[in-house]
């Protein structure tokens, strides 16, 4: 083999070695990743607008259910399901959820049952930032009811974490861990009225 063929045979199997270099993620493609997850669970940290930090798990069960369970010493469970946010606070209300319609938060727009982001103007925000694709949305119809800015990446696609801003601009950060998908999450965990039952109980 020529020294020059050998050389370029080298450069070619050097590049193709490469990893594919990261590009921002269409809408269209972050859309089918969201609707493609039925079930998922993952550790997650919390950063709060005070810059306090909770630590816990997620889970997922699309469409309109999810559940944040914090670690101790945190005493607060969240959970969405039936249309509604309950949140369990041991500071103030220990047996009875104070709720709220999931349709007046941002978790709505990835936990809704078709989402679509190019749709209804939604998003307002997409962007890439060398590394990941940042895609901030919210309802246009009720901009009052704050934002969620998520951050996904590529290779696969991958959502690695979201920041709510509410109506009040006050942000919560949650970066999550490895996205474990397709475990059997039982309805149960989602089922605000059940909690409710089980505490009084």
């Amino acid at each position: 083999m020529h020294r020059r063929t050998f050389l370029l045979s080298s450069a070619a199997a050097i590049i193709a070695a490469r990893p594919a270099l990261a590009q921002q993620l269409s809408l269209n493609a972050i859309s089918n990743y969201l609707n493609g997850i039925e079930t998922a669970r993952s550790p997650f940290t919390q950063v709060n607008d005070d810059g306090t930090l909770a630590t816990g798990t997620l889970y997922i069960r699309r469409p309109g259910r999810m559940r944040f369970e914090y670690d101790p010493p945190t005493d607060l469970l969240v959970m969405a399901g039936a249309g509604q946010v309950g949140i369990f606070d041991g500071k103030s209300n220990v047996g009875t959820a104070e709720r709220y319609p999931l349709s007046r938060t941002p978790l709505n727009l990835i936990l809704e049952r078709n989402v679509d982001l190019a749709r209804r103007n939604m998003v307002v925000g997409h962007e890439f930032d060398g590394t990941a694709t940042l895609v901030t949305a919210q309802d246009p119809e009720h901009p009052e009811y704050g934002s969620i800015a998520l951050k996904f990446t590529d290779g696969p696609i991958e959502l690695r974490q979201w920041v709510i801003r509410d109506g009040q601009g006050a942000t919560t950060t949650v970066i999550l861990g490895q996205l474990e998908q397709g475990a059997p999450i039982p309805a149960r965990l989602f089922d605000i009225n059940r909690e409710e039952t089980n505490r009084r109980g």
